[in-house]
């Protein structure tokens, strides 16, 4: 009973809080200096129509790099604690219903065009929403799906770790290479700007988005063929 008390006690008081919030929220009226800056001078000193990945992949790419970093450790800690966990092939069959053919049919059609969905999205990151990220995350939803259709397929650990750790070098390479030929760590104007608008252009923003998509994509499909190779699944 008194358990019940606290938690309709924290619950009233944190209710009284947010409402607070919501009550006196006024929204700003217009951007402050630094907001103000980003959208007045991005097209011109980045080139990318997207100012949102201009800010991610140069003015603040150190936190992008933080965040990658933190993506890799969870992929890593969630593979270190699944290790003992991985099942042998013969006891899963007898767990494991089989697919049906609707959906085994339909993963041969999808898959090819998620994945051209996720390239699509990293590559054109400068140009339109999206990026690294989201397109990482698309290419691995076309892992989960083939996981789906057939829950005994094998996928090479070292062949993902390959991609996630060559893509993370390249990043951080092409950041390294900034401060020695450009303005700063992960300076995009290693390559010409280009036209505002134009695929070609932006810099070298295409190409590390394009490493991070990877980079992305690799630790999330590693965290869930490691999570399909365990008993518990």
């Amino acid at each position: 009973m008194i358990k019940r008390a606290l938690v309709l006690l924290f619950l009233f008081g944190l209710g009284t809080l947010f409402f607070e919030l919501l009550v006196t929220y006024t929204p700003d009226t217009e951007l402050n200096q630094t907001g103000r800056y980003y959208a007045e001078h991005t097209a011109q000193d980045i080139g990318a129509a997207n100012i949102t990945t201009a800010i991610i992949v140069t003015y603040r790419g150190l936190d992008t790099l933080g965040e990658v970093t933190v993506l890799f450790l969870t992929a890593a800690i969630i593979g270190v604690l699944l290790a003992r966990g991985h099942h042998k092939g013969k006891s899963l069959q007898r767990k494991l219903p089989q697919s049906g053919e609707l959906l085994t049919t339909g993963s041969y059609l999808l898959v090819p065009l998620i994945l051209l969905l996720g390239a699509y999205v990293f590559i054109n990151g400068h140009l339109t929403p999206g990026g690294g990220f989201q397109g990482g995350a698309i290419i691995a939803s076309a892992i989960l799906l083939m996981l789906l259709t057939d829950p005994l397929r094998h996928f090479s650990h070292r062949l993902i770790s390959a991609v996630e750790s060559i893509s993370g070098l390249f990043f951080i390479g092409i950041g390294v290479l900034g401060i020695f030929y450009a303005g700063g760590f992960l300076d995009n104007r290693l390559l010409p700007l280009g036209d505002l608008g134009s695929l070609f252009s932006a810099g070298v923003i295409p190409i590390i988005y394009s490493f991070i998509g990877l980079k992305v994509g690799a630790e999330f499909s590693s965290m869930l063929v490691n999570l399909s190779e365990t008993e518990d699944t």
